[in-house]
């Protein structure tokens, strides 16, 4: 009897770590100084609209955790409710992975405070766009350049758009490589895909058959082999006629 009864424990202790363990392969969790009462969703893009994978109510700790599944790395974003306060600041976009990842921010300066750690892919992103924001606020001095000629009665537009395209070479260069040297994490089909769709298909072409057998089956790896047989595919008929 008393074998039985240790065997009847064994399985449902196997039940329950089989349970706990199918629950999900992404651990989030974080803490948002300042939001300690209300919801924070953890949402993804699907068809063009944002669905929630998660919700998660704070009543009185401003610590959070979710545990959810994901086929692949993927952008997810972590949505706070501040209920009847608007504001832009409201959905923050990491780029997630199997594993286990920490957000640390505030609610005063939800997006700008973050911290995101345990994410590779994640850490790319963020260097990456930290160089694009450079390419970003170079353009805008050009804008404010043009207009103060235009205040001054001065034309420098052509001038202007010289330099403006050669900037913009620059930077999809520049997004190009990057997603080359990384071409065997999933960021770099996602930057293909988001910033660059529209480039030459001659390096898109190489991102694509630089990525490893791994990203290549990921979500973006097959969505980004698919868009460039499709662009391959118009572009052909296209010179066709």
């Amino acid at each position: 009897m008393y074998k039985v009864i240790i065997a009847a424990l064994s399985l449902s202790l196997l039940v329950a770590c089989g349970e706990e363990k199918a629950k999900g392969n992404l651990e989030i969790t974080g803490n948002i100084k300042g939001f300690k009462k209300g919801k924070l969703y953890i949402q993804k893009v699907q068809d063009t609209t944002l669905i929630a994978l998660d919700t998660i109510v704070l009543n009185g700790e401003s610590s959070f955790k979710s545990i959810i599944n994901i086929d692949s790395p993927e952008m997810l974003y972590l949505f706070v409710d501040r209920g009847v306060t608007n504001s832009l600041d409201n959905n923050l976009l990491f780029f997630a992975e199997p594993g286990k990842i920490n957000i640390d921010t505030d609610l005063e300066f939800f997006l700008g405070n973050a911290k995101i750690t345990g994410s590779k892919n994640n850490d790319l992103y963020t260097d990456y766009k930290g160089i694009i924001s450079k390419f970003n606020e170079q353009q805008l001095e050009y804008v404010k350049d043009e207009l103060m000629a235009l205040k001054n009665k001065k034309d420098i537009s052509a001038e202007n758009a010289k330099k403006q395209e050669t900037l913009l070479k620059k930077r999809y260069l520049y997004a190009a490589n990057y997603a080359l040297t990384h071409a065997d994490k999933e960021v770099a089909p996602y930057i293909a895909l988001t910033d660059i769709y529209d480039m030459n298909i001659k390096y898109l072409d190489t991102i694509q058959k630089s990525m490893s057998p791994e990203v290549a089956k990921s979500k973006y790896g097959q969505k980004f082999t698919q868009f460039l047989k499709e662009r391959k595919e118009n572009e052909t008929t296209t010179s066709k006629k």
